[in-house]
């Protein structure tokens, strides 16, 4: 899970000091014991254990500052939600914009009407069904394009439930 919301720079950075770690390992293990087989000896032992410590204290660094730049980015993206209100009644949906920026959209969908309604973005999420004078809000990352919010109750889409907003 934490590896899918890590950044390309993030993955590359923890990926080379994991690799220096495992090219330590399986290197004193398996060739320089063959090469001498008193691997690290007396004298070899105290820099033999640094280097272990070091690269593992190297290790877990990256992970803490990948980690922590990784949810501060997320907790500003969670903050930078644009919103969009949309309104439906009968057979009508009423957004306050036909256009919004690419990203985050929190749409705020009131119920206006006298039956419940939902809206949906073809092809993605949808709010559940909201009663009479209430409301719901639905937030998603839209990327640019031409998207159709309809009314996913039978029958109300093809009433004119529907509206297109573009994203830029």
């Amino acid at each position: 899970m934490l590896l899918a919301g890590l950044t390309t720079g993030h993955k590359i950075g923890l990926g080379v000091v994991a690799l220096v770690f495992i090219a330590f390992a399986l290197t004193s293990s398996f060739i320089a014991s063959r090469r001498r087989p008193d691997f690290p000896g007396k004298n070899g032992l105290s820099v033999f254990i640094l280097v272990s410590f070091a690269l593992f204290a190297a290790m877990i660094s990256a992970v803490v500052v990948f980690g922590k730049e990784s949810e501060a980015k997320g907790a500003g993206q969670k903050k930078a939600a644009k919103t969009l209100a949309v309104r439906e009644s009968e057979y009508k949906i009423a957004l306050a914009s036909s256009s919004v920026p690419t990203g985050r959209i929190a749409f705020d969908v009131s119920n206006a009407g006298r039956i419940p309604h939902d809206l949906t973005i073809q092809g993605g999420a949808k709010t559940a069904l909201i009663s009479p004078g209430k409301s719901a809000t639905l937030t998603t990352t839209l990327k640019p394009g031409t998207y159709t919010l309809y009314c996913s109750v039978p029958g109300h889409r093809k009433l004119g439930m529907v509206a297109k907003l573009t994203v830029t």
